[in-house]
């Protein structure tokens, strides 16, 4: 009897504590208003979030992922990932575009996607950043996005694993349950 009523106030405080503090959202970084120079340079990729496996699988076969973002124009962004998977190191571009009116970015190629920036403080990380990527259902019949994942990167190598840990708590309390960290035991790829 007295186990009973103990579990049922923890289920009731646990409600209660729910109601009050319920999950919160990072501040979304405007892209169009956000001073650029503070995001130009080294980012290092920690960890991939989504409510589906499907969105992030592709990151669990690397090793670390290091990433540098340059301008290259006015509106233009390059982001050039240097990627570690066993003991090859493979290289990928990518290219921004900031447009007048949106504020996410506009990835060359897959105008479909939404990138958007969203503030590394959520993850207790004042050197982080994160990214979330959207693309709408692929059918008018669908009611989920075709992708929607959030990714945090860092500007050192090595964060405090409670980063991580806060990152994937506060986005698995907004339903995104499936992740990947990846294992960072071999040397970073230049």
């Amino acid at each position: 009897m007295l186990f009973e009523a103990w579990s049922y106030f923890l289920y009731l405080s646990s409600l209660l504590y729910h109601a009050i503090v319920p999950c919160t959202f990072p501040e979304q970084l405007l892209a169009n208003k956000v001073d650029r120079q503070q995001f130009l340079g080294k980012w290092y990729f920690k960890a991939a979030v989504s409510h589906r496996e499907a969105d992030i699988h592709k990151f669990s076969v690397f090793d670390n992922m290091l990433f540098i973002m340059e301008e290259t124009a006015n509106d233009t962004l390059k982001l050039s990932g240097h990627l570690r998977m066993g003991d090859d190191c493979m290289k990928q571009t990518w290219t921004y575009h900031l447009q007048p009116g949106r504020e996410d970015l506009v990835l060359e190629g897959r105008p479909q996607r939404r990138t958007l920036l969203w503030s590394g403080s959520w993850a207790n990380c004042l050197d982080c950043i994160i990214l979330q990527e959207i693309e709408p259902p692929e059918t008018e019949t669908d009611s989920e996005d075709s992708l929607s994942r959030f990714m945090l990167y860092a500007r050192q190598k090595h964060v405090n694993s409670e980063v991580v840990t806060t990152f994937l708590k506060r986005t698995a309390c907004n339903k995104m349950g499936k992740s990947v960290t990846l294992p960072q035991e071999r040397e970073f790829c230049a």
